[in-house]
């Protein structure tokens, strides 16, 4: 089982990043993914959940309107599209995959693929 993130980089405030995850090992498409961020000093926080047909999505109150999430099941890959980033949005970017409760709500259960994250940094 593997989960790898991948297009973090260097962005000014108000630009765009697209972040992805490829998912393997396992039937992707029976999965509930979602994203998580970690600034060092800070605690992790939820950015956005997607359930496995795309269909219902959520996002946390401080991304909602900038940042969506989607997914792409035949290339079993997960989207993180960032429009108007800012500072505070820098942070390591995880992708996770389980159920809906434990990805939305218990990140930490022992059920849950996590991958090893991606860095965005907002900064001019």
């Amino acid at each position: 089982v593997q989960l790898v993130e991948s297009g973090g980089g260097l962005v000014q405030p108000g630009g765009s990043l697209r972040l992805s995850c490829l998912a393997s090992g396992f039937t992707f498409s029976s999965y509930v993914v979602s994203w998580y961020r970690q600034n060092p000093g800070k605690e992790r926080e939820w950015v956005a959940t997607g359930t496995p047909s795309g269909a219902r999505t959520d996002a946390a109150d401080s991304v909602k309107g900038r940042f969506t999430i989607s997914r792409d099941n035949a290339k079993n890959m997960v989207y993180l599209q960032m429009n108007n980033l800012k500072p505070e949005d820098t942070a390591v970017y995880y992708c996770v995959a389980g159920s809906y409760y434990n990805t939305r709500h218990n990140p930490d259960s022992a059920t849950n693929y996590w991958g090893k994250g991606t860095l965005v940094t907002v900064s001019s």
